[in-house]
């Protein structure tokens, strides 16, 4: 149902609003890389850093340095 209605899988979708809720973090606290991704669930901040590179292009760093 979620795919006719987005045309996403339910994983895309989550991973989606992982991105979404990383930026947001990343650009308003100042917590690290490792805390963000252990907020949003990850057990490894390298499969956070791996997912959010995919998404975006660049690191959760350089995204977060970006803004600096």
């Amino acid at each position: 149902m979620l795919r006719k209605l987005t045309g996403q899988t339910t994983q895309q979708h989550i991973h989606n609003k992982l991105i979404e809720k990383a930026k947001e973090t990343l650009t308003t606290t100042n917590l690290s890389v490792s805390e963000i991704a252990y907020q949003l669930g990850f057990e490894q901040s390298q499969s956070f850093s791996k997912l959010f590179k995919k998404k975006t292009s660049m690191t959760p760093l350089e995204f977060k340095q970006s803004f600096n």
